[in-house]
């Protein structure tokens, strides 16, 4: 899969694009199952046109640079687990269009004739309700109106799980609350984080339950606090296990807290410090809590594995 950069005004050489290309085009943060369907459409044009499959995203996020939320923004996927997910899905070509002042007041004619037609873009599929140009002021009845021709446009109706729309809002909603469940149908898989395995303070293989502390990486966002069922991707094996997030101390200040992730991973006893991991979320089990001695927690600690074997057994 080749990865296109693009700024405006960008400069972009005849040897870089190698369409004509049919294009999906949106934020496609999480890349879920309303996102796949635009994708797949795409590829369905592209397939029936004899065109390549391309897809454009944006970084960062529109919010980011215009300033429109109060409340921190944060990704499903980061831009680089989003590519990982693009390429899975058999996608040929990816411009990643940096969103800048300068992009956010384009008109939407401009949109048009800088980032379609000046790419050899052939047909354009996108979500129904896709906007683009200034202040988002182009519709898909825009594009359309636009094309003189030039390209063809497809538009991909809201996708619903049940009753429950299929959403990028919908499921950041679910992860603050720990939902990995409505997470996973959302999303067509589970939620994903990756890390790498660092040190810890042991505490957890001092009282028979070793534990992997993985350091996410940067740009992921952590769900709620609390006990989950996750399975956990290392040395290209998976393996089930009970993952904690909650919050500790800092070795340096007492008073500063830390969110961390600690995975107990089942029947394994490698040391994998160092190792890049991956994490996928399947179900929240309970909240965090006190105990009053070792042995209660152990107790809570070995409930909590039988109750994630039991239902990862089943996925």
């Amino acid at each position: 899969m080749k990865v296109i950069q693009l700024m405006y005004p960008h400069q972009i050489s005849s040897k870089e694009i190698e369409g004509p290309y049919s294009l999906a085009v949106g934020f496609f943060d999480g890349v879920h199952r309303g996102h796949q369907a635009v994708i797949e459409e795409a590829k369905t044009n592209a397939k029936n046109k004899n065109l390549k499959l391309a897809v454009m995203t944006f970084d960062p996020h529109p919010s980011i640079v215009l300033g429109q939320r109060k409340e921190q923004v944060f990704y499903i996927t980061p831009l680089k687990q989003k590519l990982e997910i693009l390429e899975e899905l058999q996608v040929d070509t990816v411009f990643v269009v940096r969103f800048t002042s300068d992009f956010a007041i384009l008109s939407p004619q401009q949109f048009v004739d800088v980032f379609i037609r000046n790419l050899n873009i052939k047909h354009v599929t996108a979500g129904f309700d896709f906007t683009f140009g200034a202040m988002g002021r182009g519709t898909m009845k825009d594009l359309e109106e636009m094309s003189n021709g030039d390209y063809e446009v497809s538009i991909v109706e809201k996708q619903q799980q049940a009753s429950d729309k299929i959403s990028s809002t919908n499921i950041r909603k679910a992860l603050k609350e720990g939902d990995m469940e409505r997470v996973r149908l959302l999303l067509g898989r589970p939620f994903q984080i990756p890390g790498i395995v660092v040190h810890g303070d042991k505490r957890g293989r001092q009282i028979g339950f070793p534990t992997a502390n993985v350091q996410e990486a940067e740009g992921s966002f952590i769900p709620a606090i609390g006990v989950y069922a996750v399975r956990l991707l290392v040395q290209n094996e998976w393996h089930d296990g009970v993952c904690n997030v909650g919050f500790k101390p800092t070795f340096k200040n007492p008073d500063e807290k830390n969110l961390t992730i600690e995975v107990y991973i089942n029947n394994f006893d490698k040391n994998i410090y160092g190792e890049e991991v991956k994490v996928d979320w399947y179900k929240y089990l309970r909240g965090e809590q006190k105990f009053d001695g070792i042995e209660s927690l152990k107790a809570q600690i070995e409930l909590d594995k039988q109750h994630a074997m039991e239902y990862l057994s089943h996925c």
